[in-house]
């Protein structure tokens, strides 16, 4: 069936996922969540993918929950207790994977692959967790960041007083999270929100280039470990992440990568990582 609010898209091995409402700057739906997780568990299990892109059609990357919903739940209350609502939409638990990473939305991280958020616009409430949720954020100068929550008489929602003061740190994250105000491209750059900010007029093929840097340059099975050591490092004392890093030394030692990658450097030749 096709999608009704998301386009799914692979060239060069990079899969291009877009938020595609851009009359409603891509507010969130039910649907739009269902198509957004099918198509990142897609991207992940095809082998001719290696980075995946998350961003949003016209001028915005997402504004947040759509309105309409939020205005029926604001009237006729949350159905039953509320707890269906908020509780993972997902398919079930994922194999080896820790619990933390199998949250509604904190399940970007468990993705094998690299998720860089391309922020064109507006990523504000529900919007800016999901870009928070990407590994790296690219940001156009246009782009606006904000919570919103504390002028919606709501809080920190998903996991977000987690994420964001180990991105910004706690006095930065506050400071969002209590005025709500929205963030320029600029700021969130100093504040290390996004990891660069790129011309609008030239946005997405910024990200793109990088994306194929990665999906043709470094080794894909080097991608996937270190970023499964660095979200579980967050919750690991630095013996225990020494201990992962030695083990996981030693397969890579044996790996085809690692033989492809010196191979490459001594030869002066591009490299043709298999991922294995």
């Amino acid at each position: 069936m096709a999608n009704q609010e998301t386009q799914y898209n692979v060239a060069n091995q990079v899969a291009i996922i877009t938020l595609n409402r851009p009359d409603k700057l891509n507010a969130w739906t039910a649907v739009m969540e269902q198509e957004v997780r099918a198509a990142m568990y897609e991207a992940e299990a095809d082998a001719n993918v290696r980075v995946i892109i998350l961003t949003g059609a016209g001028r915005g990357f997402c504004a947040g929950a759509d309105m309409s919903l939020l205005g029926n739940i604001a009237q006729q209350g949350l159905p039953g207790n509320g707890s269906n609502f908020l509780r993972n939409s997902g398919n079930g638990e994922r194999a080896n994977v820790r619990p933390d990473f199998q949250k509604k939305y904190s399940y970007f991280p468990s993705l094998q692959k690299p998720v860089i958020a391309a922020v064109n616009g507006p990523a504000v409430g529900l919007g800016f967790i999901i870009s928070l949720y990407c590994d790296m954020r690219f940001a156009s100068d246009g782009a606006r960041f904000g919570t919103a929550f504390a002028k919606r008489g709501l809080i920190a929602e998903y996991g977000l007083a987690w994420l964001l003061p180990r991105l910004i740190g706690p006095a930065n994250a506050l400071d969002m999270l209590f005025s709500a105000r929205l963030v320029d491209a600029n700021e969130a750059l100093r504040m290390g929100l996004v990891n660069r900010v790129l011309p609008q007029d030239s946005f997405m093929e910024g990200v793109i280039a990088y994306a194929n840097e990665l999906a043709n340059n470094v080794s894909p099975r080097s991608l996937r470990v270190i970023k499964e050591q660095v979200y579980n490092a967050m919750f690991q004392t630095l013996g225990e992440a020494f201990e992962t890093a030695e083990q996981e030394m030693v397969k890579s030692l044996q790996c085809e990568d690692f033989k492809e990658g010196v191979a490459h450097f001594v030869e002066k030749r591009a490299p043709v990582f298999t991922g294995r």
